[in-house]
């Protein structure tokens, strides 16, 4: 079979996936939707320019780029995309699937006419630059491969609509908790202790593991107010574990204690705790949680741990978000097309991650670019990257035109495609 028949398969899949993410746009904003996801799946890119290339149509290339970036403008993207992503997505939410809550941002240092571009920090360097900022919802498995990417969206703190980065962060959980009906457990890095934040989801009754800075104070077991640093310190940690990381292809061991002490929280009556390990640096992690539902044994306590953990592997689609379709090389100035192509690119990664995985059944086409991969670009340390280059090179071939009508056997199709599949 020639590898036309699986770049139609792929397309088919494509169009499946944009028409029921457009489920409450009209007809014209479908297929603007459609060849977007198109272009950038089989460009990578997200300027226009490079997609409206891909798009092949025989017209002048400023037309093309003309018409997609007029229907980018349009405000009711943003809402419509981020909403049906995030009902799709959570179908793939459990009880107790990580959610893990994340910020970071685009660097944009060089940009001067971008529309609302204001001062951004960076956690990891402390520096402090021109950009915007990203709030990130994915959920991952504790024991499992899957990642779902559930909602992203652009902001700036110089937008008139802003109010605040807790306003901005809780607009996300709201979201995505509509959709799950409280599934999930919610993960929130150093910083996501902050009052305005741990409050609210007290309040919501969702169940989350959050790191703690350590300045925080709260009350012990014997009803006296400490910082959860202190606490941390005079916490007994009675259980060991090892643990094994893969980092820059190396295999690194941990040698790791952990326990924990019950808390409260001023002027809240809800039983939290504090779970306490150490091992990883000099200063132990300290994780708050509400979702221990009142047992401590180590097994227990080890299971919080992992739900924090698992961020390290959706910390990676992060990165996957961003490299794989250039995100930071965004260069539409205007506020409104900057946030629905951001949008796009979510359900793009979403297609490449979770949808061609569960839909299709492509586990075989997914290690097969795994090896094309590392055959050409060296091994990558997340699988989805080889997925997305394999997508560009079907894609990049064809054009968004009408797929032909999809195979009864997919898998069985996909099992003779090999032999002819060139890339």
């Amino acid at each position: 079979m020639q590898d036309s028949r699986l770049r139609s398969r792929l397309k088919a899949q494509l169009t499946k996936f944009s028409s029921e993410l457009c489920a409450g746009l009209s007809k014209p904003l479908e297929k603007f939707v459609n060849q977007m996801l198109f272009g950038i799946q089989a460009s990578q890119d997200v300027k226009l320019s490079n997609i409206a290339r891909s798009l092949k149509e025989d017209i002048p290339l400023i037309k093309t780029e003309d018409r997609l970036s007029r229907n980018l403008k349009t405000a009711e993207l943003e809402t419509e995309l981020t909403s049906q992503l995030a009902k799709m997505a959570s179908r793939r939410v459990d009880a107790n699937t990580v959610l893990c809550l994340d910020l970071s941002d685009i660097r944009k240092e060089y940009a001067k006419k971008m529309e609302y571009l204001a001062p951004v920090h960076d956690g990891s360097t402390g520096e402090v630059h021109a950009g915007y900022w990203l709030c990130d919802v994915t959920g991952a498995e504790v024991n499992g491969s899957e990642i779902v990417p559930l909602y992203q969206k652009l902001y700036s703190a110089e937008a008139k609509e802003f109010l605040s980065e807790n306003a901005e962060v809780l607009a996300g959980i709201d979201l995505v908790r509509t959709h799950t009906q409280g599934r999930g457990i919610w993960t929130v890095d150093r910083g996501g202790d902050r009052k305005k934040l741990l409050e609210p989801m007290l309040d919501r009754h969702e169940r989350f593991v959050i790191r703690s800075t350590g300045r925080r104070f709260v009350i012990d077991r014997k009803n006296v107010s400490r910082s959860v640093a202190e606490l941390g310190a005079r916490c007994r940690l009675r259980y060991p574990a090892r643990i094994v990381k893969i980092e820059d292809g190396k295999e690194k061991t941990y040698d790791l204690r952990y326990g924990v002490e019950p808390i409260r929280l001023a002027g809240r009556p809800e039983q939290l705790y504090l779970v306490v390990v150490a091992g990883f640096g000099e200063e132990p992690l300290l994780l708050l949680t509400n979702a221990l539902d009142g047992a401590r044994d180590s097994q227990s306590l080890w299971w919080i741990a992992r739900i924090y953990l698992t961020r390290w592997k959706i910390e990676e689609t992060f990165r996957f978000i961003k490299q794989s379709y250039n995100l930071e090389d965004i260069r539409v100035m205007k506020y409104q097309r900057l946030k629905n192509l951001v949008v796009l690119v979510t359900a793009a990664a979403y297609f490449a991650a979770t949808f061609l995985g569960q839909k299709m059944k492509l586990r075989i086409l997914c290690e097969k670019l795994l090896i094309i991969s590392q055959r050409f670009f060296g091994i990558p340390p997340f699988r989805f990257y080889a997925l997305a280059d394999g997508i560009k090179n079907i894609l990049s071939q064809s054009s968004p035109g009408p797929p032909e009508e999809p195979l009864p056997n997919l898998q069985l199709e996909l099992l003779l495609a090999w032999d002819g599949l060139k890339i």
